[in-house]
């Protein structure tokens, strides 16, 4: 059976469609087996391979084969059925990542939003435990300066002279401080501070709408706000704090250079048979 281009699985009534090179990855699995009719548990119906097993977990079960790593859903719980099948398929390095649950469940990501209005200006502060996720809002957020005079400071578009951008301030990887509204005033001008949030491309300068903005972006990126409370009712601030499931990094198991050939496969084995 070996030879064929592609192989047919018919998995609980949910049809596969898959090379043999895919099935072959570990040559000791049940499925490797099938192709050569040294299994019979697996039934050849009308050119297709017959499994009495649960479809839906085996295609969790091609996506290893296909990819030697682990990746799930955020919201998959089935973590013992789908290494049961695993070891039923003989998929022992498979079984072995499963048993490591810890590392494939999702994690919350927490992120934090202080927001303080004083008089003309406009605090920002923004923790986040994840400093990938602070770095790249980071990336969308920008600071610009510029003079106004006294009679437009509150205006929400900036004058027509050039503003200079200015870097944010990163007092750690996890977390960013930005302000805007009007720094001080010389006579009749006022030095004001822009924010602009990506990918919205208006400069503004009022701390209430950047706010909005702020948090209007962050729930199109899937964070949901799960508490806001005050935090200094004297110094007016603000504290607004997100979630969102984090989706792990996939485990991945190597194979020897061979095709088709993984040192894994007899020693888990082993340990398997043992427990029984």
């Amino acid at each position: 059976m070996s030879h064929r281009e592609v192989v047919v699985l018919s998995v609980g009534g949910v049809r596969f469609v898959t090379r043999p090179s895919t099935l072959q990855q570990f040559p000791e699995s049940r499925l490797a087996r099938m192709l050569n009719d040294e299994d019979q548990e697996f039934k050849l119906v009308n050119g297709e391979f017959f499994v009495d097993r649960d479809g839906t977990l085996f295609s969790y079960i091609m996506d290893f084969l296909r990819t030697l790593r682990v990746s799930l859903p955020t919201d998959f719980s089935d973590y013992q059925r789908l290494q049961r099948e695993a070891e039923f398929y003989g998929l022992y390095p498979l079984a072995d990542l499963l048993s490591q649950e810890h590392l494939l469940k999702p994690r919350p990501e927490i992120l934090e939003v202080r927001f303080s209005l004083q008089e003309m200006q406009a605090f920002f502060r923004i923790f986040g435990s994840c400093s990938t996720t602070v770095g790249t809002l980071a990336e969308q957020i920008a600071v610009f300066t510029g003079q106004q005079s006294g009679q437009s400071w509150n205006n929400p578009f900036p004058s027509q002279k050039p503003l200079v951008p200015l870097p944010l301030e990163r007092p750690s990887h996890h977390d960013m401080v930005f302000q805007c509204g009007t720094d001080y005033s010389a006579g009749d001008q006022f030095v004001a501070r822009y924010v602009s949030i990506k990918p919205d491309n208006r400069k503004l300068i009022n701390g209430t709408n950047v706010l909005g903005l702020l948090l209007d972006t962050l729930l199109k990126d899937g964070f949901r706000l799960i508490s806001t409370r005050t935090v200094s009712s004297e110094e007016k601030v603000e504290c607004y704090s997100f979630e969102r499931m984090q989706r792990p990094a996939g485990l991945t198991v190597m194979v020897n250079q061979t095709p088709g050939s993984s040192g894994l496969a007899p020693a888990k084995r082993s340990q398997v048979q043992k427990g029984k």
